[in-house]
């Protein structure tokens, strides 16, 4: 029990951490000296209860993180790269338009380039077990920085210091945003699905885990907390919209003090945070981009390498460039913020929901449509003010994510899976899905019917191979044909040659090769009827790997002819009966509809 208490106790540093970018760390000071020191609690605590509830939930008894980010990791890979670009591009503005401009002017861009490219080889290099020990060890840094800017700052303050509250109407508009933000963000931030992941694997406890680095996080909040009464409210920054802020206000006062080593210490403390939060967006982006790629079917894949394609510097890039953007703009950090709040809080809503047992409704189009009108929404409100407008953005952002939230609470039933089945007419033969399964331990191939596509699950060896080490290409073939005669004796089990009146033949064969296999990756062969006419019928097929994603697919035409003569026969009856529940649904041979293998009383062994 200690033993598995300190291991989830390691994990803290670098969940706090993760969730401590721009967002936390400059909005922190911003609220302090806005708004008061309840004001900052206002934000702390939430953000702090959203980050602990994402651990709880998630490492409740029973629950895998790592299957169910398996399950969710494409449908919701927008959303996860979204708030990763957002995170990103939030951590590089207010690095450079709160902190090292205030300080070092136009310089700063070289600076914070540096930093990124040092950041991004850490989280390169380094697997997430490594960064974890890393970010133990900077944290200690940080804190010792940020303490010393505290007391730094705090020596030469003859401020008035920051007052109990000074709400006003923006601030009360603000408070259900800010709720709905900081408890759905943790779900749509693909560093701590990573996290979780890891922590599960590792034996440890996420709940303890994510405890104690929420604990953690509020502490890095109270030290910028900190920092801001001691540097005082100082001159505030105007954005394009006319409003003040106090983002850079500890900046400013570190300037103003001319004493190199609150300079020193307060650099420390920044470069702590955009680092961490850098490092990390890398290595969680790869890890996600890595696992989308390998299973993806996408014809793109076949002309550019999926190392590319799954590289986190494209989004880096972006991100770099919309804060490069925003500064020149002379927007203020609330504006990267709103999205948090308005238009990604329905697909992070159907995320919580799924993984609380909700069946998938996810509509990304409509969520994400409906997301931007609460944008403008939020946007008019905040720039008024109106109270009303802000608290009204994000209930108008959830409306995509309500079929599944009245799902989890009962309002609504869950789709008909474990009902029993419409009857089918008399004069209908009824469908049928049949999976044959054989033991791992008694054979290395499997087959049976997925839907409309047979499949054939099977593990090649060193027999397979040719002198360079990959599957010899006529084995791909082979194989095909494999799955086809399975196919053909699934559905035709009394078919016997002896007595048939017809023959198949194959008349052509056609496959596209994408990729190569090697020994022991398991394979998955897929056929199904792709179409048909009086006398032909043709078959697809796809070829599939467990590690690499699809290795080819192609298709085949079929003839029929008599024994005696080989002369070509209409598709025989026989023929047209047996494979009756899978002809294409344009077919009007075609049953009305395949049943899923996962739907109740549609699967016989």
């Amino acid at each position: 029990m200690l033993n598995q208490l300190l291991r989830s106790a390691t994990w803290a540093p670098t969940i706090a951490l993760s969730w401590f970018w721009g967002l936390g760390f400059f909005y922190a000071i911003h609220v302090t000296l806005t708004y008061g020191w309840l004001g900052f609690l206002a934000f702390a605590l939430p953000n702090a209860v959203g980050l602990g509830l994402f651990g709880w939930i998630l490492g409740a008894p029973g629950r895998s993180p790592d299957k169910i980010m398996a399950a969710i990791q494409g449908p919701y890979a927008v959303l996860f790269l979204a708030c990763q670009f957002l995170a990103v591009a939030i951590t590089i503005f207010g690095f450079i338009a709160y902190a090292w401009m205030p300080l070092f002017g136009r310089d700063a861009v070289i600076g914070s380039i540096a930093l990124i490219l040092v950041a991004c080889s850490i989280g390169h290099a380094i697997p997430l077990r490594r960064i974890k020990v890393l970010h133990g060890v900077v944290l200690i840094l940080g804190v010792c920085a940020g303490l010393a800017a505290v007391a730094g700052l705090a020596s030469g303050s003859g401020g008035p210091g920051v007052p109990l509250s000074s709400f006003d109407q923006r601030f009360y508009g603000l408070v259900l945003p800010s709720l709905v933000g900081f408890l759905l963000g943790p779900w749509m931030d693909v560093q701590q699905w990573q996290r979780a992941v890891e922590i599960h694997r590792e034996g440890a406890s996420v709940r303890t885990a994510y405890a104690i680095g929420a604990v953690l996080f509020v502490g890095l909040l109270t030290i910028n907390a900190l920092l801001a009464s001691a540097a005082g409210l100082g001159e505030p920054v105007v954005s394009f919209d006319g409003l003040p802020g106090a983002y850079a206000a500890v900046a400013q006062a570190t300037e103003r003090t001319h004493l190199a080593g609150v300079t020193a210490a307060f650099l420390i403390w920044t470069v702590v945070a955009a680092a961490t939060t850098i490092d990390g967006f890398y290595s969680a982006t790869r890890w996600l981009m890595t696992a989308i790629t390998t299973r993806s079917n996408s014809p793109l894949l076949a002309f550019v390498p999926a190392s590319m394609v799954s590289s986190p510097i494209w989004i880096l890039m972006a991100a770099f460039t919309a804060a490069v953007v925003a500064i020149q703009l002379n927007l203020s950090l609330m504006y990267l913020m709103v999205p948090f709040a308005t238009l990604l809080v329905g697909g992070a809503a159907c995320l919580v929901c799924e993984t609380l047992g909700a069946s998938r409704r996810y509509d990304p189009v409509l969520s994400y449509m409906i997301g931007l009108a609460a944008s403008l929404v939020f946007l008019t409100g905040y720039i008024e003010p109106n109270a009303a407008y802000l608290t009204l953005a994000p209930v108008i952002g959830l409306v995509g994510a309500l079929p599944m939230i009245a799902e989890l609470l009962g309002f609504s039933d869950r789709p008909a899976a474990s009902a029993t089945p419409a009857p089918v007419p008399a004069d209908e033969p009824a469908a049928r899905t049949v999976v044959v399964a054989v033991p791992r331990d008694e054979a290395i191939a499997s087959h049976g019917f997925d839907g409309e596509w047979f499949t054939l699950n099977l593990t090649p060896t060193y027999d397979d191979t040719n002198s360079v080490g990959n599957v010899y290409f006529a084995n791909y073939v082979r194989w095909v044909g494999k799955a086809r005669e399975l196919f053909f004796n699934t559905c035709m089990p009394d078919f016997d040659l002896k007595s048939t009146d017809f023959y198949v033949l194959t008349k052509s064969f056609q496959h596209d090769f994408r990729r190569e296999a090697a020994e022991f990756e398991p394979i998955t062969v897929r056929v199904r009827i792709a179409s048909h006419n009086r006398k032909f019928v043709t078959l697809a097929h796809e070829i599939h790997s467990g590690i690499n994603g699809l290795l080819g697919r192609g298709e085949q035409s079929l003839m029929f002819v008599d024994t005696v003569q080989y002369r070509p026969l209409d598709i025989p009856r026989t023929i047209i009966e047996g494979f009756l529940p899978y002809w294409p649904k344009t077919s009007p041979h075609a049953t009305s509809t395949v049943p899923s293998p996962l739907g109740a009383g549609s699967i016989s062994v």
